[in-house]
């Protein structure tokens, strides 16, 4: 099992480097479309920002694309 599906049933919250590696882009990368309100739904817990596994994938799937033609 590997270090990320380890996290999914009984840790299903991923910090900023975690779920940026889940979704293959940059730590920088995420955090910039957070600040541009592009990126995936996150938490704050604390100060500490979250990110729950099934808004991962619930971003990805929006994400979607079956043509470099389809609106974004």
């Amino acid at each position: 099992m590997t270090k990320m599906e380890d996290k999914q049933p009984d840790r299903p919250f991923l910090n900023t480097a975690e779920a940026a590696a889940w979704l293959r882009l940059t730590k920088n990368t995420l955090e910039k479309m957070r600040v541009q309100g592009r990126g995936p739904v996150y938490r704050k817990h604390g100060r500490y920002v979250r990110y729950h596994i099934e808004d991962l994938v619930e971003f990805s799937q929006a994400s979607k694309r079956r043509s470099t033609s389809d609106a974004d």
